[in-house]
């Protein structure tokens, strides 16, 4: 989600490990002041398993998304990759977007969880594009990079609750989230599950504004999103485990 006004979060600057208070690290939460997460590579661990966004290397989904341009495809892979950003292994995750003829964006997205079950976002390679061979890499960011920093993707126990940042670089990648329920029900092509996670997520960057729900053991089965191109649907069609 690009472009807009910029506002100004803040973190407390103490080592995570210190920090955990209910659901999501105080170095996430809004505040006011500058945005800079203390990160210590000790107080990750090797592996995703939050159980609403487990990345098990091996693991595809299949989403198919509903926009007024017409319907694509997106596949994600969870690869056996690893990219380490500010000392912190992360799983590189692949994420391509087709019409059904020809690639219309290619997203490389790096993920890594600490030690109390929160995973946190490190960052996107993307490229958009557009048939005449331009390449648009917009939105683009490496946590550590330009002054980049990551952000929390997905809570340890997700609770309804204040903000919290999922991803910073200044003017580029803003985007904000919170949680509005944990026992939500949701039916997909792949489908029907009860007790998901259902957040909304912005960006003050644009009046863009996405609904997503995660289920239990699989991860996000669901998006809905309101943006200044039109509305858009994202459903789970298929989850392939290794």
């Amino acid at each position: 989600m690009q472009g807009g006004k910029t506002i100004a979060l803040a973190m407390t600057l103490v080592p995570l490990a210190l920090v955990w208070a209910g659901a999501v690290p105080l170095a996430a939460k809004k505040t006011a002041g500058a945005y800079h997460p203390h990160i210590d590579p000790q107080d990750f661990q090797v592996t995703v398993d939050n159980p609403y966004f487990p990345l098990t290397p091996g693991t595809v989904f299949k989403y198919s998304e509903k926009t007024r341009h017409g319907t694509v495809e997106k596949m994600v892979t969870v690869t056996y990759d690893t990219k380490v950003i500010l000392g912190v292994p992360c799983t590189v995750v692949s994420d391509n977007v087709t019409d059904g003829v020809a690639l219309k964006e290619e997203t490389v997205d790096w993920y890594a969880q600490d030690k109390a079950g929160n995973v946190w976002y490190f960052g996107e390679d993307t490229k958009m594009y557009d048939g005449s061979g331009k390449v648009n890499r917009k939105g683009s960011w490496e946590a550590g990079v330009d002054n980049a920093e990551p952000g929390v993707i997905m809570q340890a126990h997700p609770s309804v609750g204040d903000p919290y940042r999922q991803e910073y670089r200044k003017g580029e990648a803003e985007d904000l989230a919170r949680v509005l329920t944990i026992d939500e029900g949701v039916t997909v092509p792949y489908g029907s599950f009860a007790g998901c996670v259902k957040t909304t997520d912005w960006t003050e960057l644009s009046g863009d504004i996405e609904t997503k729900w995660y289920a239990r053991g699989v991860g996000l089965v669901k998006t809905t999103a309101s943006t200044s191109d039109g509305p858009e649907v994202s459903t789970l069609l298929s989850m392939t485990r290794p």
